[in-house]
């Protein structure tokens, strides 16, 4: 499944991109689909459609532009995690964390930075511990704020919900090489009937 990028709602035509952030689409791309080792230079180009060269001129070597991408990836999947459950109305909340996880999962943003952290030398895995991070801040923000949401208060501490829902998460995208399906949805349902259970 080929997905536009967006952060705010709006796809734009990777061609239409300024060129260092249409190495960086093309960087997630080739990442999520042959994984850190396999992924080189001369793919990256011919997927953003520019030569060699211009990727060393924005970024001096694959390490460089690894390490740059885990944070543009980490900070576009915040935006849209962000945005997923903005204004929703309790009854919706649940079907609104989905929609944004389909689409994580149609895009490949989260598989690309789990290929990202299993590098092991270079800025590049540095990069990615830190996205690990703020991604698992950002998870108990918004695991708190369904719960919130749903009027409800769970029994154990949110911060291992959001470990938990980090866990699931991650599992789905490493499954969903072809994007979502139907049993995705079905183990998201599963899943917060699970977490849900664990309210008063």
């Amino acid at each position: 499944m080929d997905v536009e990028r967006r952060s705010d709602g709006d796809a734009e035509p990777m061609a239409q991109l300024p060129a260092a952030e249409r190495i960086l689409e093309a960087a997630a791309r080739v990442l999520a689909d042959q994984g850190g080792t396999g992924m080189s230079m001369a793919d990256v180009a011919a997927a953003a459609g520019v030569s060699k060269g211009l990727i060393h001129y924005h970024y001096r070597d694959k390490d460089a532009l690894l390490a740059r991408l885990a944070a543009w990836l980490v900070d576009a999947v915040e935006a849209r995690e962000r945005a997923a459950l903005a204004g929703v109305a309790p009854s919706a909340a649940i079907d609104a964390l989905w929609r944004w996880l389909e689409y994580e999962l149609a895009l490949g943003d989260i598989r690309a930075l789990l290929e990202l952290a299993r590098l092991r030398e270079g800025d590049a895995p540095v990069a990615a511990r830190e996205a690990a991070v703020r991604r698992r801040a950002l998870a108990t923000t918004t695991v708190a704020a369904l719960y919130e949401t749903l009027a409800l208060r769970p029994r154990v501490p949110v911060e291992m919900l959001a470990d938990v829902f980090v866990a699931f998460v991650d599992g789905l995208a490493l499954d969903a090489v072809q994007g979502p399906t139907e049993g995705h949805r079905v183990a998201y349902d599963v899943f917060w009937l699970a977490m849900l259970s664990l309210a008063e």
